[in-house]
């Protein structure tokens, strides 16, 4: 703490020195329109440099076309543009001779050549088109070699966390483009780590679509992002690269190469990696992902070795069709100890169950992912999305458990080991067909979805159970189990708009039908002692299952849009059909109708291109699983039966969600807050009974009463303290109530969990020299029960920490990231507190191409990931395997051949790699 507080005193103290010497500024004026005299909302408004055109500050005007610019510089002249398209660029050079400037009445001009698009080259640092936020990237600086996660945290209501999760003023981006498609799947780290800046032209940012709600212009139904990265077009051509490897200590190692072949719309890369310091994507050993490293060893359990390579291609193949494939392949051993201690409660007794294990892993899977996008004209879509897995894995497990009384007394314990291997097979196909119809927003779309997954498992369990006490039993398993498992979905749905008026209000009727079918069937076999062989069924551990579930939903939503204000508001009726044939056991097959209304309305109001607020409601039904309601005794745990309920009640959900976001680009401030609120009707819980010698009986019952709610709010402001030095100042706040019914050996209970957990983090970035930032934060929960027996909980939870990188001297660059955790409340034998410290240090050799670095993880040997976890029915604090200190040496090099007009040409379509396919 003492370590926070004086870097907060030295940033406030560089603050103030800085702007001793800064001449402060507003500028103020009202931008309209010269060929209709209306006020133009959304133009950008800048100020550079005269020296070297650097920004300086720049905002968005409101709906009255008014602006505010606000700052300090220590120029005596500063350059003004206002941009906004379809008009010509206004240009003026400010005095900042006094402190208030008021430019009046701007009339902003037609551009003629608005039509051709290739002339009109607008350097506004923010452009605003529609519902598309997009950023010139040559506006904000940045280190030298910068990768695209380095500008991203540029961008003002952008937030980058040390995993690579992006924010935009709260809200996660689920989809990162380059040039409108994908690059390398799901992870994103994979884009935003190995793309430099310097290829990228604009940041653009979006709401989250689908690829047919884009082409029928309907409104995002998610609040997620997705960012496109459009590529310069001189720099669109060509080869680049990185490859990375290093050796270390402790046998440690990290590999990676990835190749990247651009010829304008056809795209080739590929990469290949590996390491077995827990870093499970694709990553290499430089400083440009230290943190990500750091966040998977620190927190995860076990040790991971993995292997990884992949291909990824996209073409336009004519003016209709568009191309993206790609396939990946992973292969994963993790190796872990696990160490429990867990004191159960019950309404007139304890008892304490230690336990241990070890497991280790094996992972191997082939990805193949296709995306054919078909235009066939502008009023006709097919987008065909297929995409398979194959999965082979092994598994060996061995466990010790043991429970004992209030006195101390063992009661039942339990020792296990077992091996399995298994395969999987997944293919799924989505198919959309989406036809406009009119020029007023009507269309009709047809979608179909079918996909099979199986599964083929074998596993070898050998264990020994004893119970003791009055009923004592001793259990001895020797056991052979072949499992094959089905499933298959087949699921169709039809949307219609129909306009009402014009395209301000509309009307989407909707079908939808969708048909699940689960097959299960386990054979397990115990050991003929006589012929060693498994040769005994056992039909209390085998199963054989079909399981069917069918839904018809129909329903209508009325749509609204008007300026800033969109409205959605909907309902459907679903009659659903759940099935469940039982062959070993016919009496316990099972037909269960149900009927239910869902609703669902969205609300979202947008004040100004800078702030908007959203409310959304729902009414959702939920089916029991199979588990739940099948009446089926589930043996397989000797110290647990669990039996399915068939009398089972649908939950009800009742769910209202509400944010608020604003960012202001001229002061730099960023608010965002979310709430929800969440009510169960019929949830469906565990009820467990428990005997004397503590072995359970679960089953599965409906409750009323249970609710969460929850809330966050978070704000950072940005302050420019002069041309090479920001200070950025941020502030969390998150709450969680949620109150739920349980039962506690047939006591039915209700537990009320609160947690609050403020945290605060500054940012100080002297460009080129260094970046510090201090963070902290604490949490406090506190568990209440409706029951005298059980005794309230209070937690609390700190973390400190402080990241740091210099820059000075040249070449040479230097990142820590240290991190203090104290954790009072875990048991005896547990780690309380620790230090964990990360550095590395890297030097730029063979013209800034190659970088040679030493990286020490947990350089002070303390990372644990000792947690405690409290219900109303046990405190558990349990403890894995953690990646320890190593030391190791990396050597990185980057190759970039785009832009020098050195790629050779190829014969035929654009110059394209077709050699390469």
């Amino acid at each position: 703490m003492k370590l926070f507080l004086s870097l907060v005193v030295m940033l406030t103290t560089l603050t103030s020195y800085s702007q001793s010497k800064q001449q402060p500024f507003t500028v103020t004026g009202t931008i309209i329109t010269a060929d209709n005299n209306q006020p133009l909302e959304s133009a950008t408004v800048y100020l550079q440099r005269v020296k070297d055109s650097s920004l300086v500050t720049y905002t968005i005007t409101d709906q009255k076309g008014a602006f505010t610019l606000e700052g300090k510089t220590y120029d005596a002249t500063l350059n003004m543009f206002i941009s906004y398209i379809g008009y010509k660029t206004y240009t003026n050079k400010i005095t900042v001779a006094k402190n208030k400037i008021n430019l009046g009445q701007i009339n902003l001009q037609p551009d003629e050549n608005l039509l051709d698009e290739v002339i009109v080259k607008a350097t506004a640092p923010v452009t605003v088109k529609k519902d598309t936020l997009e950023f010139n990237v040559n506006s904000f600086k940045t280190k030298k070699d910068a990768n695209v996660e380095d500008l991203l945290k540029k961008l003002p209501g952008v937030e980058v966390d040390e995993n690579g999760k992006i924010t935009i003023n709260g809200n996660d981006v689920s989809n990162i483009y380059v040039n409108g498609k994908p690059f390398f799947g799901d992870d994103p780290t994979i884009t935003t780590r190995n793309l430099t800046k310097d290829l990228i032209e604009k940041v653009q940012i979006t709401d989250t679509k689908t690829k047919s709600q884009a082409f029928t212009g309907e409104e995002s139904e998610s609040d997620a992002k997705t960012i496109n990265l459009t590529i310069k077009e001189e720099k669109n051509k060509g080869v680049f690269g990185k490859a990375s490897a290093g050796g270390g200590t402790d046998e440690r190692y990290e590999a990676a190469a990835m190749v990247n072949l651009f010829d304008n719309e056809q795209r080739l890369s590929l990469l290949f990696g590996g390491n077995n310091i827990n870093s499970a994507g694709f990553s290499f050993g430089d400083l440009s992902n230290m943190f990500s490293v750091v966040g998977g060893g620190g927190a995860g359990s076990g040790i991971t070795t993995s292997k990884n390579a992949g291909l990824n291609y996209t073409d336009k193949l004519n003016d209709k069709v568009d191309i993206s494939a790609d396939y990946f392949y992973k292969e994963s051993n993790t190796e872990n100890d696990n160490s429990s201690q867990r004191e159960n409660i019950l309404p007139d007794s304890r008892y304490f169950t230690d336990s241990r294990s070890n497991s280790v892993v094996d992972n191997y899977e082939h990805d193949a992912n296709l995306e054919l996008e078909v235009e066939l004209d502008s009023t006709l879509r097919i987008d065909f999305e297929p995409t398979f897995t194959y999965g082979k894995n092994t598994s060996s497990y061995t466990s010790m458990e043991e429970s004992r009384n209030d006195d101390n007394f063992v009661t039942n314990e339990s020792a296990s080991n077992s091996f399995s291997e298994g395969t999987t097979n997944n293919f799924r196909n989505d198919l959309d067909i989406t036809k406009k119809l009119g020029s007023k927003g009507s269309f009709i779309r047809v979608s179909v979805t079918n996909g099979i997954r199986e599964a083929n498992t074998e596993n070898f369990l050998n264990s020994q159970t004893e119970i003791y006490g009055d009923n004592a039993e001793s259990i001895s398993r020797d056991q052979y189990t072949d499992g094959e498992q089905k499933t298959t979905t087949f699921n169709t749905g039809l949307t219609y708009r129909i306009p009402l008026i014009k395209e301000e209000l509309s009307l989407d009727l909707k079908y939808d039908y969708r048909s699940d079918k689960d097959e299960d069937v386990k054979s397990t076999f115990d050991l003929d002692n006589t012929s060693q062989q498994f040769t005994n069924f056992n039909e209390a551990l085998s199963t054989d299952f079909e399981y069917k579930n069918y839904r018809s939903t129909s329903g209508l939503r009325i749509n609204y849009k008007k300026d800033k204000l969109r409205l959605n508001f909907g309902g459907s009726y679903i009659y659903r059909t759940l099935e469940n044939k039982d062959a070993l056991r016919p009496e316990l097959n099972l037909k269960r109708n149900f009927e239910a209304l869902e609703l669902y309305s969205r609300f979202t109001y947008r004040f100004s291109p800078k702030s908007r607020i959203f409310a959304r409601y729902s009414l959702d039904n939920n089916t029991p699983s199979l588990n739940q309601l099948q009446p089926f005794e589930n043996v397989s745990d000797p110290l647990n039966t669990v039996v399915g309920n068939p009398s089972l009640e649908p939950t009800t959900t009742h769910r209202l969600n509400l944010g608020f976001g604003n960012h202001n680009f001229q002061k730099g401030l960023t608010i965002w807050s979310y709430a929800s609120l969440n009510f169960d009707k019929n949830q469906v819980v565990a009820k467990t009974t428990i005997n004397d010698d503590f072995v359970r009986r679960t089953t599965y019952a409906n409750v009323n009463g249970g609710y969460s709610a929850r809330g966050n709010v978070f704000a950072s402001k940005t302050k420019r303290l002069d041309t090479l030095r920001t200070l950025k100042f941020g502030v969390g706040f998150f709450g969680n109530v949620n109150k739920s019914i349980n039962f506690n050996n047939d006591v039915k209970y209700s537990a009320t969990n609160t947690s609050l957990n403020p945290s605060i983090e500054l940012t100080f970035n002297w460009k080129d020299v260094m970046e510090i930032i201090p963070r902290y934060s604490i949490s406090f929960t506190e568990n209440k029960f409706d029951l005298d027996q059980f005794n309230n909980q209070d937690f609390k939870y700190q973390t400190l920490g402080i990241r740091t990188a210099t820059f000075v001297p040249k070449k040479l660059e230097w990142r820590n990231d240290v991190n203090y955790t104290y954790n009072p409340n875990v048991g005896p034998g547990f780690q309380k507190s620790a230090w964990f410290w990360n550095t590395t240090l890297a030097y730029s050799i063979l013209k800034d191409n190659g970088t040679i670095s030493i990286k020490a993880y947990d350089l002070l040997n303390q990372n644990t990931n000792a947690r405690r976890i409290a219900t109303g029915n046990y405190i558990q604090d349990s403890q894995s395997t953690v990646l320890q200190r190593y030391f190791m040496l990396t050597f990185s090099w980057k190759f970039n051949s785009l832009g020098s007009g050195n790629m050779p040409q190829q014969k035929g379509r654009r110059g394209s790699y077709r050699h390469y396919r």
